[in-house]
């Protein structure tokens, strides 16, 4: 075990993969020497060298093209978007071509490819470095959709998305890589030593797709959220003091349901967090799942808290960015409903 923060234990989930599989191999944007704008391929080329570990283009949609037939002739590629917020080039060869390989073949052929990109705001980045488009990938069949919270579970989650027969995109908080945050613009976030969940061993391990995790246990509500509104949702029922279970959801698609719907049958109400644009954002999903399968137990209605529906603006960030206020005002119209 050794302590890391969330850009260390991305990067030794890449190492330990390339040191395992020889047909796993990355590329992207300044991947190679330079490691990555986030550093998180820092140091792999030099160590597997320029032929497995190496630079592209800037041609989104040329990249994940590259994956797509690599991955179809038995190949394991991980490939990074330098920012979500630039993968829209790449959408036709991720939805025409990667998610549809295995149906339109009669699983002859698959596309066991990783897209990596950092994704979510709280860094000042602006409209263009900052979305959050999970729900956009989640609608289509074929993908699945993965965002970690911290150290621990990104390094397993990313060795068993590599790992994965089919088509898998991984988007990185890049406000978490390197430390937890509760949301608020004065209180920057903290370094991920002492925190539980960045011990992380040094050797293989995964994090299942599609298991949710249960990061607070409570009686009183039900939070379910994913990424960086984690460790928001934690800070609000810490300053609110309502016993509220949070649930870290990793996996977007496929979704673990059963998790849900077990919470929310305990507690009668339900909140749901996300960083994304509310309308048509992935909380709409949610919303459906726990009404269709909690509705004779829910004792208040579903609340949501999320973006607004406006491109992610500059000067108003922190008003944009869900923060502990919004989720305490959330969590306290479903106890006292």
């Amino acid at each position: 075990m050794a302590a890391m923060n969330m850009v260390q234990a991305l990067n030794s989930a890449m190492d330990v993969m390339l040191g395992r599989d020889p047909d796993v191999l990355i590329f992207g944007e300044d991947v190679g020497y330079f490691g990555g704008v986030f550093r998180v391929t820092d140091g792999l080329q030099k160590k597997y060298g320029r032929e497995r570990v190496f630079d592209t283009p800037i041609t989104e949609g040329g990249i994940v093209a590259l994956a797509v037939g690599m991955g179809a002739y038995g190949l394991r590629p991980i490939v990074e978007i330098q920012f979500a917020d630039y993968i829209y080039p790449a959408m036709d060869q991720l939805i025409s071509e990667a998610a549809r390989l295995r149906y339109r073949s009669g699983a002859e052929w698959f596309a066991p490819m990783t897209v990596r990109a950092p994704c979510g705001g709280g860094i000042f980045g602006g409209q263009t470095h900052s979305q959050s488009p999970e729900a956009l990938f989640t609608h289509v069949s074929g993908l699945k959709t993965v965002i970690p919270s911290n150290p621990y579970d990104a390094k397993g989650l990313l060795i068993s998305a590599i790992e994965d027969d089919d088509p898998v995109v991984f988007l990185e908080p890049k406000r978490l890589y390197n430390g937890p945050f509760g949301g608020r613009p004065d209180q920057p976030a903290k370094s991920w030593a002492g925190h539980p969940d960045a011990e992380v061993p040094l050797e293989h391990y995964r994090v299942p797709l599609g298991k949710a995790n249960i990061v607070r246990a409570g009686q009183a509500a039900t939070v379910l959220a994913y990424g960086t509104m984690v460790h928001v949702a934690l800070a609000a029922v810490a300053e609110c003091g309502i016993d509220a279970e949070v649930i870290d959801l990793r996996t977007l698609s496929p979704v673990d349901v059963e998790t849900i719907a077990a919470s929310v049958d305990k507690t009668g109400r339900c909140v749901i967090v996300h960083e994304a644009t509310r309308f048509s954002g992935y909380g709409g999903e949610l919303c459906a799942l726990v009404q269709e399968h909690c509705f004779y137990r829910l004792e208040a209605p579903i609340e949501r808290v999320a973006g607004w529906d406006t491109p992610y603006p500059h000067a108003f960030e922190w008003q944009y960015f869900p923060g502990p206020d919004r989720v305490v005002q959330a969590l306290r119209r479903v106890v006292e409903a």
